[in-house]
């Protein structure tokens, strides 16, 4: 059963190799953004997949909430910095991106 859960847990870490192709070569902020929220998740869950596989899913349980709660902080600190402090657009930010304002 074991073997079963380390192949799980690899597949989960190319796919988060994946989504660090979209956190690097993302076209917005939100996409890297959304990139990274993405990896923390998988990160929490490949937690307890390790917590299965060394029979200690109690103390690991533990672990992957705090990190999630963390992760959770941390990608609404980044929205709201972005909403606040960039002029995002669906294509952008930054000077090149802003909007039309109509007259």
């Amino acid at each position: 059963m074991d073997t079963f859960f380390i192949i799980i847990g690899v597949g989960l870490l190319l796919l988060m190799l994946l989504t660090l192709y979209r956190v690097v070569k993302g076209p917005t902020t939100i996409d890297r953004i959304m990139g990274t929220n993405v990896i923390g998740t998988k990160t929490a869950v490949l937690l307890i997949i390790i917590g299965t596989i060394y029979h200690r899913v109690d103390m690991f349980v533990d672990i992957a909430l705090a990190y999630a709660m963390l992760n959770l902080i941390a990608t609404l600190a980044a929205a709201r910095y972005f909403k606040h402090h960039k002029n995002l657009t669906s294509t952008g930010y930054g000077l090149r991106h802003r909007r039309q304002e109509t007259k």
